[in-house]
């Protein structure tokens, strides 16, 4: 899975490099279909049209699987005791996590009839990165073990000098834009604030690669989908962290009294 992470991003970071090289990044500022908008200006109006279906079927795709997956994520937070036992209560004809279901789908489909697509967009896949970012990352501080067989190990490629060259080409390559978020930074420029949040992400990654010898693929799957969260508008990140808020009320409030490992 991680390979299929690694090479999706970084095959979307090429792509989008090369867009922009077509059309100038500031016009991308309020288009929610970056692709398609981009073969549009170059009167290739036909290919933007199958781009754009294949978005809708690919977002599609994803909703839907997420709808699938939250409630069974829940009736095991049920279980665990971190949510109300009846989000673990099972149909007992359909054998599916009837009410975690139902609820998943009252929260989902009636704010989707209300706010605007592109937000629900954005979320989508500022949910779906964050999780990659996190899972990257707990790859850097498992420990090592040694190589069972039958079983997935994620191969070992030293970090120390890679990652470090890596970040500096990068900042020589946005050498413009770092200087364009400097001189916007007293104009409330949200989104070049997160470009200089990723940078310093990206510095300290490299640093800490040097240090403590990092494997070079968790930290690029890391810096890839880090960089295409910056990339959201920072709108859909207030209501990102406005929602996770939510849950860890949820979970302070509950969770930590009802837990079974309180």
């Amino acid at each position: 899975m991680i390979y299929s992470l690694i090479l999706c991003t970084v095959i979307y970071v090429v792509t989008t490099l090369v867009i922009t090289g077509m059309v100038n990044y500031s016009e991308f500022e309020n288009v929610t279909d970056p692709l398609a908008y981009v073969f549009e200006k170059i009167n290739m109006k036909a290919v933007g049209f199958i781009v754009s279906v294949s978005a809708v079927v690919a977002a599609t795709s994803v909703l839907l699987v997420f709808q699938l997956g939250q409630p069974r994520i829940w009736m095991s937070m049920s279980r665990d005791g971190l949510l109300p036992k009846r989000f673990s209560n099972i149909h007992p004809r359909y054998r599916t996590p009837s009410f975690a279901t139902l609820i998943t789908g009252l929260l989902v489909g009636i704010p989707v009839l209300v706010i605007d697509d592109g937000l629900v967009t954005d979320l989508t896949s500022i949910g779906t990165l964050f999780a990659f970012v996190l899972v990257c990352g707990g790859v850097l501080i498992l420990p090592r073990r040694p190589k069972e067989p039958g079983k997935f190990n994620l191969p070992y490629v030293n970090g120390k000098f890679i990652v470090p060259i890596l970040v500096l080409l990068a900042m020589i390559g946005f050498r413009e834009r770092l200087g364009t978020a400097f001189s916007n930074l007293g104009h409330e420029n949200y989104q070049e604030i997160l470009f200089l949040l990723f940078i310093l992400l990206a510095v300290w990654i490299a640093v800490m690669s040097f240090l403590r010898n990092y494997s070079l693929i968790p930290v690029l799957g890391m810096l890839c989908c880090a960089y295409l969260m910056i990339e959201i508008p920072a709108k859909s990140w207030m209501v990102f962290f406005g929602w996770m808020g939510v849950g860890l009320l949820i979970y302070f409030i509950y969770g930590m009294r009802h837990s079974k490992l309180n």
